[in-house]
């Protein structure tokens, strides 16, 4: 696999495929670039060159003690696109790959990107304060989910496997797609799972209101981890651009739960960006 060196010398492991305009994907917790295999081979397919990569501390990617925030992990996102030079990007951001996205667009702007897309997203703000009480937990449970995952980092990926496919009926994938979710969990660093996890707290309203480009929102009805209500319903109010798509008893990991539907939504988007 190829890798790209971050300005803190920090090696990203990233694929490659296809050719035309060019479509960054960005995982989310606690996956990989590889959770996205299965997507990447139809977009590629469709006619677009399709980039995905591990975020540090996860998949393949260095391990590093510390750059677990957004303003760190949007300078990644930037080194890969500068390195790459790519130019009318589409950058996929899927659950707390989302402030990846919001934040590089508020900090970085869109010279070299021509369109965005939101999957189960955080954004634009989780965590419940006094002038944003309509997230969906206060800091105190996102605290306690980094507890649990400091304590048995193997088990709490496990858990939360389960509930990354999982609407309120149930599992919505076969045990062996879990499985190998998990097997992909379990390569993240300890470290910079739970520092990760705080992250989710982070407000990114105004980085959202600085998004300039033609924006998907994408997410399933279902979804446990990342209620719809506490986040993507919410992104017009921020992003009035914003087009939101919402999978019927979709989970959080709709791009394989529900992949023709969440495949053809995207490919729908971009042939009108």
């Amino acid at each position: 696999m190829p890798k790209l060196t971050t300005p803190d010398q920090v090696n990203l492991n990233y694929t490659d495929i296809g050719s035309g305009r060019p479509i960054v994907m960005i995982h989310g917790w606690p996956l990989s670039g590889a959770a996205f295999a299965d997507n990447a081979k139809v977009l590629a397919a469709a006619g677009y060159r399709v980039i995905t990569y591990d975020r540090r501390g996860f998949g393949q990617s260095g391990k590093p003690r510390d750059g677990y925030d957004y303003d760190t992990l949007a300078a990644d996102l930037d080194a890969l696109l500068t390195g790459l030079d790519l130019h009318d990007v589409v950058l996929l951001g899927f659950s707390m790959g989302g402030g990846e996205v919001a934040r590089y667009l508020a900090t970085r702007g869109s010279e070299r990107v021509g369109a965005a897309i939101l999957s189960g997203s955080i954004c634009p703000a989780l965590c419940i304060t006094k002038d944003n009480p309509d997230g969906a937990m206060p800091r105190e449970g996102f605290q306690e989910l980094a507890d649990a995952c400091a304590a048995d980092h193997a088990g709490f990926v496990d858990q939360f496997c389960g509930w990354f496919y999982s609407n309120d009926q149930g599992l919505t994938v076969p045990e062996e797609i879990r499985q190998q979710a998990v097997e992909i969990a379990r390569q993240s660093a300890p470290h910079a799972a739970v520092a990760t996890i705080l992250t989710w707290t982070e407000d990114l309203r105004e980085d959202c209101r600085r998004i300039d480009v033609p924006l998907l929102v994408i997410h399933g009805d279902g979804d446990q981890n990342v209620p719809l209500a506490k986040s993507s319903a919410r992104m017009p109010e921020y992003a009035q651009q914003a087009q939101l798509v919402v999978i019927e008893g979709g989970p959080h990991g709709i791009n394989v739960s529900h992949a023709d539907q969440w495949n053809a939504a995207i490919l729908s988007f971009l042939a009108g960006s």
